[in-house]
Formats: C-alpha cells, sequence, structure tokens
C-alpha cells in the first residue's frame, strides 16, 4: 500500500474521530427513578446536564432513599447513553458489528 494512502486514510480517521468527539457532547440521555421523582440528563461524555429532584423525594428523615434514586436514575441515564454511543459508533464505523462492551457496557 502507498505511504501517501496510509496517511491520507490516517488523516480521514483522525477527522472523523474529532467530529465524532464533538458530537458526542450534543448527545443527550435521560434517566429516571422513582417514578420520575429524580431525572437525571447525561451527554455523550457521561457528564451531568441536567438534574430534577421532586420535592416530594426529600425528607430529611430519609435522605439514603433520595441517595438511591439519583444514583438509579444516573445509573439508568448511562445504560440509555452506551446504547446511544454504540448505535453512533457503529454508524461510524461504517455499520461494522461493535462489541457492546465496546464503551463499557455490561
Amino acid at each position: 500500500m502507498n505511504p501517501m494512502d496510509i496517511m491520507k486514510n490516517l488523516q480521514n480517521l483522525q477527522s472523523k474521530m474529532g467530529e465524532a468527539q464533538e458530537k458526542m457532547k450534543t448527545l443527550r440521555a435521560d434517566g429516571a427513578s422513582g417514578g420520575d421523582l429524580v431525572k437525571v440528563t447525561i451527554d455523550g461524555t457521561m457528564e451531568v446536564v441536567s438534574m430534577y429532584i421532586d420535592p416530594i423525594a426529600v425528607d430529611p428523615r430519609d435522605v439514603m432513599m433520595l441517595e438511591e434514586l439519583v444514583g438509579a436514575a444516573f445509573t439508568d441515564a448511562v445504560r440509555k447513553m452506551r446504547e446511544v454511543l454504540q448505535r453512533e459508533m457503529s454508524q461510524l464505523a461504517g455499520g461494522m458489528n461493535i462489541p457492546q462492551d465496546f464503551m463499557g457496557g455490561q
């Protein structure tokens, strides 16, 4: 293979990866728990974008329940984002079948 073709392919791949990283920042996934008492939205970099806690869920005598609801909502959002990222990466890879654990899934 021509070394110039290899360099061109590497540059093309590098450009696509840069585009994918930028797109990841725009992706969103919502997680919820407790019948929507707690909602968490994350982006494709797994950063929390927003969080909603219904005042009903705030009971100073049961902080542990609120902690569990927040954790469950975040976990739900991460699970959904992994599905989104797997679809996006599959499209980027031209439809290649990417293993589910590639994005850190179970």
